[in-house]
């Protein structure tokens, strides 16, 4: 459910929905009365901090659990022959000429035929290692958060994004609210978050769901996030001849996984890109092929 906060966004969001529906897409414009209905305990008050006009809703949408995802994936690849190896950090590559021979690691040498890239914040770091220098990646941090445990108040994905702010949340099987916001507005590897975006994550809770005032932050983390120049991702080959580039997914890396996994997988298998990522590669701003869709332009920070 995506709240909307005046009557330009409900005419605006009411043109994409509508594009969307042609396509086949599932999706509805909400009335601010059938939203109440749902949702009561939003804040509808007309004083409040961002208004509610109306929501646009995507039925087929919603939130996974990443760790069961994680492992599905991991036993099935695991049944296939794939061995996977954990707490096994790279700690560089050995390379001749445009030839990466072998990968170094906390656990030893592994050598290979072929290697790809798939690491998301880490990208630009295993980039340098290969000898190639710097990307069009800056790497920011997300921050995440988690309530204490309470009974069932949310069984929706809530978002919005408006003067500025971004947020979303939803509500876990153990009863925690998990929400969050913008990224932090500057690079860093660092997987942990700083104080005023906690603040401001809080802010924006408290001014949709007043409710949640004296609720209890259990926790909060922060991931790693590729951000590209144009808000698009890469999955292609690169200066080296085996090596094989999936990255720039900014915020949206875990959902895009599973197509993304198979045209990087033709990619490598049969070194030739598929029609459908042939202009995703790292030259296409040579060209001038900008693959902006949010129209936010060359700051990597504004891609969500």
């Amino acid at each position: 459910i995506s709240l909307l906060h005046s009557p330009a966004a409900i005419d605006s969001t009411a043109r994409g929905y509508n594009t969307m529906r042609l396509t086949g897409t599932d999706s509805e414009l909400w009335t601010l009365e059938k939203l109440k209905r749902v949702i009561p305990h939003l804040n509808y008050n007309l004083n409040a901090r961002f208004p509610i006009t109306g929501a646009a809703v995507q039925k087929k949408a919603g939130t996974a659990r990443h760790d069961a995802v994680v492992w599905g994936y991991a036993r099935a690849a695991n049944d296939y022959g794939v061995d996977i190896i954990q707490n096994c950090e790279v700690t560089g590559m050995l390379r001749e000429n445009k030839i990466l021979k072998a990968v170094q690691t906390s656990r030893g040498v592994i050598n290979t035929k072929k290697i790809g890239l798939a690491v998301a914040g880490n990208t630009s770091r295993l980039w340098e290692m290969a000898g190639l220098g710097s990307l069009p990646i800056e790497t920011h941090k997300l921050q995440a958060f988690v309530t204490e445990p309470i009974k069932p108040l949310l069984d929706h994905v809530v978002v919005f994004g408006v003067g500025g702010t971004h947020f979303y949340m939803s509500q876990s099987d153990k009863g925690g609210l998990v929400f969050g916001g913008d990224i932090d507005w500057y690079k860093s590897y660092a997987q942990r978050g700083n104080l005023p975006i906690v603040q401001d994550v809080a802010e924006c809770a408290i001014s949709i769901l007043p409710c949640l005032s004296r609720v209890r932050l259990l926790r909060h983390w922060s991931g790693l996030c590729d951000m590209s120049m144009d808000g698009s991702h890469f999955i292609c080959q690169t200066p080296l001849n085996n090596l094989y580039l999936n990255a720039g997914w900014n915020y949206g890396g875990f959902k895009a996984g599973p197509a993304s996994g198979w045209y990087f997988a033709d990619l490598i298998s049969n070194d030739r890109p598929d029609k459908t990522i042939l202009n995703h590669d790292l030259k296409r701003f040579e060209r001038g092929i900008n693959i902006d869709e949010r129209g936010a332009g060359p700051d990597p920070k504004l891609h969500g």
